[in-house]
């Protein structure tokens, strides 16, 4: 069955949330992977926090945040990192598989688009410095509502700009609670597990699981 859009999470879906510490690796040490799961963490906590109690503050200011509590609780990191790990969040890796699905969902008439909770000021960035401009139409920030993911609200951006009804759309993310979310909206869900992570929220299950990107269809 083909859709009339495929949308995409950004941040661990697209685009590498570890890249930025991955490209410090030296300079970060053995505790690196646990610093970057930490601040990977803490990002979303925030936004999930922030949206519950009506408190927005946009995503580069959480991540900001998160990154300072990271420093605070693995303390073997140098905080003399902290510009330069700033600085490479703005220029994350995508998936090496990410420009090939892409073009190829677009060569079948489909419109592709990112619904995310980063601003749109990081995610121009992200897009433009994985050379993705030319295969992504439109870029859907939280940003223009100021509340988070899952809020049913999110979802509905894309459906009220594509006037499209949500079974018109699939939707693909390797975040387990935002499938969740999108699912209970209405959208065909596809969780890019990349993880290999264990199934979460089994009442708002995906219509498909997959390891990547590839396969998507």
């Amino acid at each position: 069955m083909s859709y009339a859009a495929y949308v995409f999470d950004a941040y661990g879906t697209l685009f590498d949330v570890h890249a930025a510490v991955r490209r410090y690796a030296g300079d970060v040490g053995p505790d690196g992977q646990l610093f970057s799961d930490v601040w990977r963490s803490k990002q979303l906590e925030y936004s999930w926090v922030r949206a519950l109690m009506g408190g927005y503050q946009d995503f580069w200011a959480l991540t900001e945040q998160a990154l300072d509590y990271a420093f605070w609780r693995v303390p073997s990191v140098n905080k003399g990192l902290r510009d330069r790990l700033l600085e490479a969040y703005w220029k994350l890796d995508c998936y090496p598989e990410v420009p090939a699905t892409l073009k190829m969902l677009k060569a079948g008439g489909a419109r592709i688009a990112i619904l995310s909770n980063g601003s749109p000021a990081m995610l121009a960035a992200a897009v433009k410095n994985a050379a993705l401009d030319m295969m992504i139409d439109d870029i859907f920030s939280v940003d223009e509502i100021r509340t988070f993911k899952t809020a049913p609200q999110v979802y509905d951006m894309v459906t009220t700009n594509y006037r499209l009804y949500p079974g018109a759309v699939s939707f693909q993310s390797s975040n387990r609670w935002d499938v969740a979310g999108a699912t209970k909206f209405g959208f065909r869900t596809v969780w890019i597990n990349r993880a290999n992570a264990p199934d979460e929220y089994k009442d708002y299950g995906p219509s498909l699981i997959l390891p990547s990107l590839n396969g998507l269809e």
